[in-house]
């Protein structure tokens, strides 16, 4: 079977002749398809601009606000399913808490936490030429007291006390420790102890209020620092 491609591709050519001044529906066949695609690809095209991708978008999001759902799910079930187990270890961590919270002192217990350390160093034979406490830095909910030591003995003795601070039933640093030899042979230790206790509610409430106040003070600053630039802004 023989195909005339020429007078084929002639014919659709002539199709496409003489269209001027002739109504779209005169048009032959294939004018009529080309035009009817075209108009097709363009509704097809501004549909999709101005209404269908807006609709994409919205079902991409929903697609992934589903799948956020569903790990938070797969979460929050897994949680529910080990609830029991979460409150047993809650319950230890609170018990770890407190027994924490009892190595910090309160306020009328430091006296007697200072005294324990003085009777450390001299139950170990070490001789106290300077024990001064400093002044208290309170920190969030604690505060925290260093009190600059300076003792002479032997080297064993002095390591026996530091072994005494930390077996101590309260939290004690030491720190910034240095050694040195006496003219006596003997050694000579310079630290800085550090004890730590609870603020009581009425030191909190202060702390808070405190807080506060300073945070007006820098809103107020602010504001008023925002007010002189545009005053001196609006001058020409």
């Amino acid at each position: 079977m023989n195909i005339d491609i020429k007078g084929f591709g002639a014919g659709l050519r002539a199709q496409f002749q003489d269209l001027q001044g002739r109504q779209p529906g005169q048009w032959p066949l294939a004018p009529r398809l080309l035009c009817a695609i075209g108009v097709t690809a363009l509704v097809v095209g501004l549909g999709y601009y101005f209404y269908w991708s807006d609709q994409f978008a919205a079902q991409e999001a929903g697609k992934r606000q589903e799948e956020k759902l569903r790990e938070e799910y797969k979460t929050k079930m897994a949680q529910a399913i080990n609830l029991e187990a979460l409150k047993a270890q809650k319950a230890q961590v609170d018990l770890y808490v407190v027994r924490l919270e009892k190595q910090l002192p309160n306020k009328s217990e430091m006296y007697a936490l200072l005294s324990d350390i003085n009777q450390s160093g001299v139950g170990r034979g070490l001789q106290f030429e300077l024990f001064k406490p400093g002044q208290e830095v309170v920190r969030d909910y604690y505060a925290e007291l260093p009190i600059n030591i300076k003792v002479t003995g032997r080297y064993h003795d002095m390591g026996a006390f530091a072994a005494d601070m930390a077996n101590l039933p309260r939290i004690v640093t030491l720190n910034n420790l240095t050694l040195q030899a006496t003219k006596d042979g003997g050694m000579g230790m310079e630290a800085v102890a550090k004890t730590f206790r609870y603020l009581d509610q009425e030191e909190l409430a202060a702390q808070r209020a405190a807080i506060e106040a300073d945070k007006k003070a820098k809103g107020k600053k602010g504001k008023s620092a925002k007010t002189t630039k545009a005053k001196s802004g609006g001058k020409k």
